[in-house]
């Protein structure tokens, strides 16, 4: 028989290993006056005062990392932690985490404590291609990196650059699925830049068409490729003014006159010479 006269739970050691349940909530939710959109931008969380008192009276390898895991969806991530200000029973993770626990506002998560060996390499995946518009994306990603303490593969990690929100998949770290990268030197960061394709914009009459009778085309309808060179564009009118509607017919492309020779000379009208039917005579 048991009795538990708090209302957050009480943190477990096993093994010098720190290990308890937080309800977890986004940095949105975090009461205070200053502004934390700054958790977003990594991947460390906040956990309460009381966490801080456990951690301390363990024999614990520094710098504190954790494994935060979701047992109802059997899905876990790694991070780190930046502050002890929560409220006790209270952990806030960066949205984009909570997204990969599979956890909603209030959601419980396990957190424990780990040692993870130092990052040697590490790929990404982008899962926009509007990443690999950044003059030097692998400066951006290397520079947002600094505010993370580990990557877990197959995480979907967020970064902040110009004031967007570019996410990318983590495809592989070595020597380990989970690795720390806190003050290491990576060799080789690496972003993979296959499986997009380039927008070829707009085809018409590209679809598939259907028959009353129910039968079906024995070839499909394959577009081919537009240059760049053949799309059209419009020619704007450059005399618009407010208030005016104009009407801009299209009209038939008037027909070349094929030039006469040199030699040959230009049509007038009425320059030819008449005949006349009755003969003049001289009078006697």
């Amino acid at each position: 028989f048991s009795f538990n006269m708090f209302d957050h739970p009480i943190p477990r050691v096993f093994q010098n290993r720190f290990s308890t349940q937080y309800r977890c909530f986004s940095v949105s939710m975090l009461a205070g006056p200053n502004d934390r959109s700054d958790v977003e931008k990594g991947g460390k969380i906040i956990m309460p005062p009381s966490a801080l008192d456990q951690l301390s009276r363990l024999n614990i390898t520094y710098p504190m990392l954790f494994k935060l895991t979701n047992k109802n969806s059997d899905r876990m991530t790694h991070c780190g932690v930046l502050e002890f200000v929560a409220d006790e029973g209270i952990c806030y993770l960066p949205h984009w985490m909570m997204q990969n626990l599979l956890l909603e506002e209030g959601g419980l998560v396990q957190v424990e404590s780990v040692n993870l060996q130092v990052a040697t390499y590490s790929k990404f995946q982008p899962q926009s291609p509007d990443f690999l518009d950044i003059t030097n994306p692998k400066a951006v990603l290397e520079n947002a990196l600094r505010n993370f303490a580990c990557l877990t593969t197959g995480d979907v990690i967020a970064i902040n650059y110009n004031e967007k929100i570019y996410e990318l998949r983590v495809m592989e770290t070595k020597p380990d699925k989970a690795v720390s990268i806190i003050e290491c030197d990576m060799n080789d960061v690496e972003a993979d830049h296959s499986g997009y394709v380039s927008d070829v914009g707009f085809r018409a009459f590209s679809g598939s068409g259907n028959r009353l009778d129910g039968k079906k085309k024995g070839v499909e309808p394959s577009p081919s490729p537009i240059k760049p060179g053949d799309i059209r564009r419009g020619i704007p009118n450059y005399d618009f003014k407010i208030g005016r509607i104009t009407f801009i017919r299209n009209s038939r492309p008037l027909v070349k006159k094929v030039e006469e020779d040199e030699s040959g000379s230009r049509f007038i009208a009425f320059s030819g010479e008449g005949q006349s039917l009755r003969k003049k005579g001289r009078k006697p």
